[in-house]
């Protein structure tokens, strides 16, 4: 990966569909087009294709949500298959369910091995609290790897709109247990995942506050962040913020155009973009 050849580094994306099962949706599916106004559902490979043309990489995921739903997942190794393939562009992450216990810490010691980069979690949709003693040992062997763990965190747009939310418990993705986490975990890297409303300030103290903690912005146009988070971003998080789209729920394209007219400074909008992840990822010298 080039990464001087590169506009930007995207650290949210997903492989929504499986090249091997085309055209299947998961239950949430339709309610989040509703939401989110974006109807596509692109496997690994189509992420490559479409951020190659933008000249982006993409953190690349799917998220293990068999336990709650009963929709197969896309499998950790299909996006890492692709992100052999695409290594110009593509970061592969995995995601496992902390439930999944030795099976899950087995599958993930694999993972590393064949090349994964960072682990997703979403405690609404695998329903656990990230401070839940449960995934310490999946943690333990994503910080002995030296790897990344990215929880979404606040609002889930997944499950908005359906009777009782589909299901999904917003309790759970409160930043404040992740403080937990980096404490118990003061060399794993962490990233909160979007906006975290309606725990905004806490996600921004616990950034402020762990060394090992920084803050995607994906999930929302940046037209709609809290003043206080602009604020922060500009200020003394401005190496800690990185740049997500939550690709295909928000195109790059449009976040990216909401990006430059939402108050950001210009000497900060280069850290966000593409230098804070680059740093975060061991990318400087690519």
């Amino acid at each position: 990966m080039d990464v001087s050849k590169l506009e930007a580094i995207d650290v949210h994306t997903h492989a929504e569909s499986s090249r091997e099962r085309p055209g299947e949706k998961h239950a949430f599916a339709e309610a989040a087009e509703e939401y989110f106004g974006e109807s596509e559902h692109p496997n690994a490979w189509e992420v490559a294709e479409y951020y190659r043309n933008l000249r982006m990489a993409a953190v690349i995921f799917t998220v293990d949500m068999e336990m709650k739903t009963g929709q197969r997942r896309v499998p950790n190794e299909e996006v890492l298959e692709a992100a052999k393939e695409n290594p110009d562009v593509l970061i592969p992450f995995a995601s496992i369910h902390p439930a999944r216990g030795a099976m899950g810490v087995k599958e993930a010691r694999r993972l590393i091995e064949m090349g994964v980069r960072g682990f997703k979690f979403h405690p609404n949709l695998q329903d656990f609290y990230p401070n839940d003693r449960m995934a310490y040992p999946l943690y333990e062997v994503i910080a002995e790897a030296g790897l990344v763990a990215l929880f979404h965190t606040g609002h889930s747009g997944m499950g908005t709109g359906m009777p009782g939310g589909g299901g999904v418990r917003l309790k759970y993705s409160n930043p404040m247990y992740i403080d937990d986490v980096a404490v118990d975990f003061p060399e794993m890297k962490i990233i909160l995942a979007h906006p975290s409303f309606p725990w905004q300030d806490e996600a921004l103290s616990v950034c402020l506050h762990k060394p090992n903690v920084y803050i995607d912005l994906s999930g929302w146009s940046p037209k709609y962040f809290p003043e206080n988070l602009v604020h922060y971003a500009n200020t003394l998080l401005k190496r800690k913020m990185l740049f997500g789209s939550d690709y295909p729920a928000i195109k790059p394209e449009r976040w990216i155009s909401d990006f430059e007219q939402a108050g950001f400074r210009e000497e900060v909008r280069p850290l966000i973009l593409k230098e804070n992840a680059a740093r975060l990822f061991g990318l400087e010298g690519s």
